[in-house]
Parts: C-alpha cells; sequence; structure tokens
C-alpha cells in the first residue's frame, strides 16, 4: 500500500468506510499482531491485545498527524496498549503470589519444601523489586529478563536506540544492586537462568 493509498484509506476509515477497514486490516493485520506478539506477558493473550489496538485505533485516529511517519505513530498505540494490558497483568500476578504465598506455607512439611519455598520467595522479592523500578526501566528489565529479548529487540519494541536500552538497563541494575540483599538473591537468580548482572 502507498502512502497516498494508506492517508486515503485511513481518513475513509475515520469516516466509517468498512472496505477501507478491511483493505486496512488486509495490509497491517501481521505487523500488529506480530508486534503485539513481541510485547505481550502471556502469549496467549495476544488476541485479546491485538482487538484493544484495533479499538484504540478507531478511538483516536482523529488524533494521527497525516505529515507524520503513520508506523510511528501505529506502533506507539500498540505499546500503549500492550503496557496497560500488561499492567492489568502484574495486578493479577500480584493477587495470585499472595495467594500462593498461603499454599506455599501448607507445603512446608514436605521433604524438599524449603529448597522450593526459598527460591520462589526470592523470585517473588524480585518481581517485587522490579515492580518498584519506573515504568522505563522496568520495561527493559521484564522484557530483557522475563521475556529473554536482546537488547537490539528491546530497542525495536520500544523505538528507542540501542544505547538508550542499554543506559535504561544499566540504571535498573544499579537501583537493583543498592541492597546487597537484593543484590544476593538478584545474583542467585540469574545465575540459575545463566545470566550475569
Amino acid at each position: 500500500m502507498s502512502e497516498q493509498e494508506l492517508q486515503d484509506c485511513l481518513h475513509q476509515m475515520e469516516q466509517g468506510d468498512r472496505d477501507a477497514f478491511r483493505t486496512f486490516y488486509a495490509s497491517y493485520k501481521d505487523y500488529i499482531y506480530r508486534t503485539v506478539l513481541l510485547l505481550v506477558n502471556q502469549r496467549e493473550d495476544t488476541a485479546d491485545v491485538v482487538s484493544e489496538v484495533y479499538m484504540a485505533l478507531f478511538r483516536s485516529l482523529h488524533n494521527y498527524d497525516p505529515t507524520k511517519p503513520f508506523q510511528k505513530w501505529l506502533n506507539g498505540l500498540i505499546v500503549a496498549q500492550t503496557s496497560n494490558w500488561n499492567r492489568k497483568l502484574w495486578r493479577r500476578l500480584r493477587l495470585h503470589l499472595r495467594t500462593s504465598a498461603y499454599r506455599e506455607d501448607d507445603q512446608l512439611t514436605q521433604s524438599g519444601a524449603d529448597t522450593t519455598v526459598v527460591r520462589q520467595e526470592s523470585e517473588r522479592e524480585l518481581l517485587r523489586m522490579v515492580q518498584q523500578l519506573p515504568s522505563k526501566l522496568r520495561s527493559v528489565v521484564i522484557m530483557r529478563y522475563y521475556q529473554e529479548y536482546s537488547f537490539q529487540e528491546v530497542a525495536d519494541v520500544l523505538d528507542i536506540p540501542l544505547g538508550t536500552a542499554k543506559s535504561r538497563h544499566h540504571q535498573a541494575m544499579n537501583r537493583l544492586r543498592k541492597d546487597p540483599e537484593k543484590l544476593r538473591q538478584l545474583t542467585r537468580y540469574y545465575t540459575e537462568k545463566g545470566e550475569s548482572l
């Protein structure tokens, strides 16, 4: 689709033209799906987030400035919707961690439970520490370690320079290293994952 065809299609979509949407969908469905797939915490949530992206697209299409690159605007919309979805997941994860802690208390009497509980508690503490980071730093850490993206992939997904992705990672690690006990937990956790701090 040429730039002029895209602009015409977007204008017609804004007017409610269903055929224009079908044309847009055919051109961008794979791109939107792949981008969301890279950003979501849970692969099975991809279709739901893609739906949110299309709804947000319709709601905010009037805000798009045709003098600016559409794909960059679309990427921003995708990142925003994915971030909203992931924040909901973080809230659900925190609830799950709280309720699972009660269940783990019952496992303490089973053989080997001490090691399992200590490891799970370390992972929960690590998640709590990561959650306390500012959003820009947290998103880099999550993608780097929990989703196992390379720095280049993190930079591409967040639409930031590679150096910025590395700098944010460095800032995040410095914040997490300030507490010696937390540093020990982080070192143990990343060593088990084959990573280094």
